[in-house]
C-alpha cells in the first residue's frame, strides 16, 4: 500500500500536526451516571427541503448503547420547537431524516436520544462557531429555477477486498478492521451505496464512480465489483466508472491470468475498458466523460498525450454541450496545498494546468468529480473558468455515503448523503475512529462543501 500514499516521513509528520489540533469545549453531558451520552452530533445534510442528522450514543462504559432518538425542530425566527422526527426502535448509531421545510429558512433543532440532547464530538469541524451543530441551526438551500432533469449519485473510494482502513504508510497509523462475525466493510458500503440508489426519495438516474472501486485490482476484486454494478444497472447506461490508483496494473503471479500491459497485468481492463483512455457517455444532451488518470506505479496522477489530445478534440467539437468529468485525482493547485499528502498526490501540475486550459475552451463543461483524498472538499480553479472542482468523500470509511447531484433548468444542487443501512451506519461510526480520531477534521467537510447550489443555464438538457 505504500504506493498509494505519502511516504513514512510524511505520514509521520502530519499525524504530529493533526493531533496538535486543540479540542474545543467540555464533552457532552449526561442527566445522570447510569445515563447514554449522545454525541457525534452531525447536521450531515441540507436541501431546499430537508435536513439529515446522524449522531451517536454510548454508555457508561463506553460502548455503544441502543436508544430510542428524536429531533425537535422549530423556525429560527419562532418560539419553541416541535418534535419532527421520532425512532423508538432502539439503535446506537441514529439517522434522522426531516422532510417538509420551506426553502431559504432558518431553523432551530436539538436531537435527542432518551431524553438527552445530542451534541457535537471534541472535534473542530463540528465545534467551531458558525456550525449548524454548535448553532443548534440550519439554513435550507434555495434551488435553482426550473425543473428537476436529472439526478446522478457521486461516488468514489470504496476499495472491495481492503481489510485494514486507516493506514497511511509504514503501518501507521493504527488501521480499524471490521468487527468479528459481519462482512467485510467495503461490501458493507457498497451495498448500502447501491441500496440508496434503489430508493424513491433519492430518486437516482445515474451512478458516477471516480475511481478506487477495488483495494488493489485483483481478478477476484474487480469481478467482485463489476457483479455488484452489474446487478443495479447496466454499465454505460446507469452507472459509469473510472479508474483510481489502486485499480492500476500489478505485477506477480496473482495477476496473471489478466491482460498483460507492459511487464503488468491489467484486471481492471477485462471487466472497465483500457489504461489511459476516456471513455466518453451521451446521456440525452448530457455529457459524462472519465478520464483515467492513473500512473503505471504510484499514487499521484497523469494523464498521457493521446487521452487529453483526445478530450481536447472531443471538447472542441462540440464546446458548449452540458459535461460532467470526472477522475480519480484532484487537479487545482488548492487541492494539492490542502491535502495530507501535498502536491504529488494529486493529477501532474503540468497535465492538470493543460485540463484547465482545455475547460476554458469549452463553456460546456461545468463540473469535475474526483475522489482520492476521501475528502468532501471544493477547491477554486487555477483559471478563471466557471467549472466545479468537487472531492467526494470515500464511500467505504466514514462519513462513508455520497454526493447527490440534481440538475435543474437554472443550475444544479449537491449534497452529501451518508448511506443508512444500519450495518453502514455502524461501521461508517467505527471508522470515525481512524487518524487517533482525526479522520472527521479531515475528511467530513464544511457545511458549504457538502451542501450548495449553483445557478447555471443548463435548459439544453432534456429529461429523456
Amino acid at each position: 500500500m505504500s504506493c498509494c500514499g505519502p511516504n513514512r516521513r510524511q505520514a509521520l509528520g502530519l499525524l504530529a500536526a493533526a493531533a496538535a489540533l486543540p479540542l474545543v469545549h467540555p464533552g457532552p453531558a449526561r442527566a445522570h451516571a447510569d445515563s447514554p451520552i449522545a454525541t457525534d452530533l452531525e447536521v450531515v445534510t441540507i436541501t431546499e427541503r430537508s435536513a439529515v442528522l446522524t449522531w451517536t450514543t454510548f454508555g457508561a462504559d463506553g460502548l455503544p448503547a441502543e436508544t430510542d432518538g428524536e429531533v425537535w425542530l422549530g423556525p429560527a425566527d419562532g418560539s419553541g420547537l416541535r418534535q419532527v422526527f421520532g425512532d423508538s426502535r432502539p439503535t446506537a448509531y441514529h439517522y434522522a431524516e426531516v422532510t417538509g421545510l420551506e426553502p431559504g429558512r432558518a431553523y432551530r433543532f436539538e436531537a435527542r436520544s432518551a431524553g438527552i440532547p445530542a451534541a457535537p464530538a471534541l472535534n473542530v469541524a463540528t465545534r467551531l462557531p458558525d456550525t449548524p451543530e454548535s448553532r443548534g441551526v440550519f439554513t435550507t438551500l434555495v434551488p435553482p429555477p426550473g425543473r428537476l432533469l436529472r439526478t446522478l449519485a457521486l461516488s468514489n473510494d470504496i476499495h472491495l477486498g481492503e481489510e485494514v482502513s486507516g493506514i497511511i504508510a509504514a503501518g501507521l497509523p493504527p488501521g480499524l478492521r471490521q468487527e468479528p462475525g459481519l462482512a467485510p466493510y467495503p461490501e458493507v458500503m457498497l451495498t448500502a451505496l447501491l441500496d440508496d440508489m434503489h430508493r424513491p426519495d433519492r430518486a437516482v438516474d445515474h451512478l458516477v464512480l471516480a475511481g478506487d472501486l477495488t483495494a488493489e485490482a485483483t481478478p477476484e476484486q474487480v469481478r467482485g465489483v463489476h457483479a455488484h454494478l452489474a446487478k443495479w444497472g447496466a454499465p454505460g447506461r446507469d452507472w459509469f466508472a473510472a479508474r483510481g490508483n489502486h485499480d492500476r496494473p500489478h505485477v506477480g503471479s496473482d495477476y496473471a491470468e489478466c491482460a498483460p500491459y507492459a511487464d503488468h497485468h491489467d484486471c481492471w481492463a477485462d471487466s472497465f475498458g483500457p489504461r489511459q483512455r476516456l471513455a466518453a457517455h451521451e446521456v440525452g444532451e448530457l455529457r459524462l466523460i472519465a478520464l483515467d488518470t492513473t500512473q503505471l506505479d504510484g499514487s499521484g496522477g497523469i494523464l498521457e498525450r493521446p487521452q487529453l489530445d483526445e478530450l481536447r478534440d472531443r471538447l472542441t467539437a462540440d464546446p458548449d454541450r452540458p459535461t460532467l468529468v470526472f477522475g480519480h485525482h484532484p487537479v487545482t493547485t488548492e487541492s494539492g496545498w490542502s491535502n495530507l499528502a501535498g502536491p504529488g498526490f494529486i493529477l501532474d501540475a503540468a497535465n492538470a494546468a493543460e485540463l484547465q486550459s482545455i475547460y476554458r475552451d469549452a463553456p460546456g463543461v461545468f463540473l469535475h468529480h474526483a475522489g482520492h483524498t476521501h475528502r468532501n472538499r471544493r477547491t477554486r480553479p487555477d483559471l478563471p473558468i466557471p467549472v466545479d472542482f468537487l472531492e467526494v468523500a470515500a464511500t467505504k470509511e466514514y462519513p462513508g455515503g455520497y454526493t447527490l447531484l440534481r440538475l435543474f433548468e437554472g443550475g444544479y444542487m449537491a449534497n452529501f448523503h451518508k448511506t443508512r443501512t444500519e450495518d453502514a451506519r455502524r461501521w461508517s461510526s467505527r471508522s470515525r475512529g481512524e487518524y487517533f480520531g482525526l479522520l472527521p477534521e479531515y475528511t467530513l467537510g464544511s457545511t458549504a462543501d457538502r451542501n450548495y447550489t449553483v445557478l447555471r443555464d443548463l435548459s439544453g438538457l432534456s429529461r429523456s
